[in-house]
């Protein structure tokens, strides 16, 4: 049965514990994974259109340089990987990149060892999401 995790970064921001964390549970529930990569930006106002395409492109070019670094550990591995970039609205980008696939077994957040508030999008999220909201926590001391 084909099976796929969905990692989740905010904002160019990657936690390499998460990435581990993701690895480990693919090649346990001998799953792909996806990585996407969620930057906010707005475009409304009076932004000119030209200024906003070259920041894409730079985004694109830093987001694509990180994503293929993360990868290349999973590949070898063995396990299968594929990458998205999404600009915009973190929550609505999200919600339409799940809506135009398969459902995902489980998201793991991608960007720290917890999740952000209680305020923060990924929270407001979760509750329309077909699969479990996955973190690594941090260990603590005894």
């Amino acid at each position: 049965m084909f099976r796929n995790i969905l990692l989740v970064f905010e904002d160019e921001i990657i936690c390499a514990e998460a990435v581990t964390y993701a690895r480990e549970f693919a090649l346990r529930m001998d799953c792909q994974v996806t990585f996407l990569m969620l930057v906010p930006m707005a475009f409304i106002g009076r932004a000119m259109l030209g200024s906003k395409r070259n920041a894409l492109h730079r985004i694109e070019s830093r987001v694509a340089k990180q994503l293929s670094a993360c990868s290349e550990n999973f590949i070898q591995h063995g396990i299968e990987v594929t990458s998205a970039l999404r600009v915009g609205d973190p929550a609505q980008e999200m919600l339409k990149f799940l809506a135009d696939r398969p459902p995902f077994h489980a998201v793991v957040w991608g960007s720290s060892q917890e999740l952000p508030g209680k305020g923060h999008w990924i929270n407001r999220t979760a509750g329309n999401l077909e699969c479990p909201l996955l973190t690594v926590s941090r260990k603590t001391a005894q």
